[in-house]
């Protein structure tokens, strides 16, 4: 290098902040079902720290934990009463900064979840917020007096159904909430709100974390005026909570252009610490999950079609062709099978045995485009929902297996045995849901042809090929059910369909989700929800 070079060209000769993510496999942590180290039957970060083995010979280097800040729990954590500190169900500060170094020491970065949308109704802020009229933190949230009808100042309604507002007699004013009532909605619109998060983060980047995982980044400011929001369909208060939403036209109460004032604001402070922002970006448009993810935003934001398709080949090919090619040229697509939040790919997919080899031919289509693939706890062992009766549910937005998010969150299957490893506790918070020995990851483990090893192949095949993470993909046109898909001179092939077509193409076997080794023939028929990556010949 020249010793001329001028201050720019020698800044352009640096890593960019944060670039360390295109390069990363995630996975998630539910830290109420990962593992109990206490005995009381609830996960908790030391029982993290005690699974980082296991978490390094899966392969993967980036782990999102779940809330673990003080909250009374009216949502699992995602009601938070104190964001710089920890729920002592889960463990301490010191318990933290552990598993931290742990994680580090075997070459794993660490995101946490932050939950800037709203707080529990316990927290200090709205506490102080709802005290009068008046208060010095008033303004911490959104307050309105009642319509003409005594009733919603507009109507908005919450992600969990029913109205978007809670009436506070004490003051006469109603407050929003997105998700429960519990659960306040924090005004964005407020410099001292914004300076209050500011801390936050530097709070728990100060201790080293790697990053933030942004709970409902897509609607964190709101319509100035909170306009209601165009009704599209008729409301019906006792329908499902998806039916209640999709009733109108979400234009007013998510999405707001200046949402991302606040992450180009997070960005400057994370670059400092080549740490990364990752949005839970509940969008529907790939344009509008580009508008999220900018170079002087989001470094990423997870993509949540995949979660939500049926079992159909086109289908499939437009929830994944979407967002890769709306962000061709960039690298910031979170892609996501399975979270805390949604049924687990195998139930959806069918079930049994049929539904995990769906499962992982989707997870091998996920990890050969760009962008960052995540992993959910229990998803590398083939797990589908575990089954949870009526009188063990513990969700507060729905009951049912359709509608409760219990059934993928019980309890990680650690080993055979009483508490299959997860806890010592006669009782577990959610029971385990029908597990087997063959679901335990202690017995996966040491069965080289188990799903396990599947997920573990097929995570350092994208670690060995830097043709699978990097910018530039192609879809090549097939004529049936098989999705194909381009990386340089790596092609995969994907059989969503019932049929058995042919390969039509040959190559050097690199994976094969059904063990093939050595060299596809054009002429090889692939099974239903086969996929095979190969160096092609053609």
């Amino acid at each position: 290098m020249s010793i001329d070079a001028s201050p720019a060209a020698l800044l352009a000769d640096q890593p960019q902040a944060g670039a360390w993510l295109v390069d990363a496999v995630g996975y998630e942590i539910y830290i109420r079902s990962f593992r109990d180290s206490t005995g009381n039957g609830v996960g908790d970060l030391d029982g993290i720290t005690s699974q980082i083995d296991y978490l390094e010979t899966l392969g993967v280097d980036l782990l999102w934990i779940t809330p673990f800040y003080t909250s009374p729990m009216a949502d699992f954590g995602y009601d938070v009463a104190d964001y710089c500190a920890i729920e002592p169900i889960f463990g301490n500060l010191d318990d933290f900064d552990r598993l931290l170094d742990a994680a580090h020491a075997a070459n794993m970065r660490v995101i946490v979840d932050i939950v800037p949308n709203h707080s529990s109704t316990e927290h200090i802020w709205f506490r102080e917020s709802a005290s009068s009229r008046h208060a010095v933190r008033r303004d911490f949230y959104h307050w309105r007096d009642p319509g003409p009808d005594g009733g919603p100042p507009n109507n908005w309604v919450s992600y969990f159904g029913g109205p978007a507002w809670t009436l506070h007699p004490e003051t006469g004013q109603y407050y929003l909430h997105l998700f429960l009532p519990e659960q306040a909605d924090l005004n964005w619109g407020n410099p001292a709100v914004i300076e209050a998060f500011d801390e936050v983060l530097r709070f728990w980047l100060d201790r080293g974390i790697d990053g933030f995982r942004i709970d409902v980044a897509q609607a964190l400011v709101k319509d100035q005026a909170l306009r209601s929001n165009p009704q599209i369909a008729p409301w019906d208060p006792t329908g499902s909570r998806w039916e209640q939403w999709d009733a109108f036209d979400h234009q007013f109460d998510i999405l707001q252009p200046s949402s991302v004032d606040i992450f180009a604001r997070w960005r400057r402070i994370v670059d400092e610490y080549d740490a990364v922002l990752v949005g839970e970006t509940y969008v529907l448009e790939p344009q509008q999950l580009a508008h999220l993810v900018r170079t002087d935003g989001l470094n990423a934001g997870f993509w949540f079609a995949p979660m939500h398709m049926e079992w159909d080949p086109q289908a499939i090919k437009t929830a994944l062709q979407g967002p890769s090619q709306a962000l061709a040229k960039q690298t910031q697509v979170g892609w996501v099978a399975a979270s805390h939040d949604e049924q687990r790919p195998p139930t959806r997919f069918g079930g049994g045995d049929l539904g995990r080899r769906r499962s992982l031919m989707l997870a091998t289509l996920l990890m050969s485009l760009p962008g960052t693939p995540f992993l959910y706890q229990g998803e590398e062992l083939g797990l589908e929902d575990g089954v949870v009766p009526p009188d063990a549910q513990a969700d507060p937005v729905g009951s049912g297996a359709s509608l409760s998010r219990d059934g993928c969150r019980t309890p990680m299957p650690w080993q055979p045995g009483p508490g299959l490893g997860f806890t010592t506790s006669p009782t577990t918070w959610l029971p385990f849901g029908g597990r087997s020995d063959q679901d335990t990851a202690a017995v996966q483990v040491n069965d080289e042809d188990s799903w396990f090893h599947r997920y573990r192949t097929l995570i350092k095949v994208r670690r060995m090929h830097p043709e699978l993470r990097g910018l530039g993909v192609e879809w090549p046109e097939r004529a049936d059910d098989v999705l194909a898909i381009r990386r340089d001179t790596l092609l995969v092939l994907a059989n969503a369909g019932d049929g058995a077509p042919t390969a039509e193409v040959g190559g050097e076997i690199v994976f094969s989700t059904h063990g093939r080794t050595g060299v596809l023939q054009a002429t090889d028929v692939l099974a239903p929800a086969e996929a095979v990556i190969i160096r092609s010949t053609d």
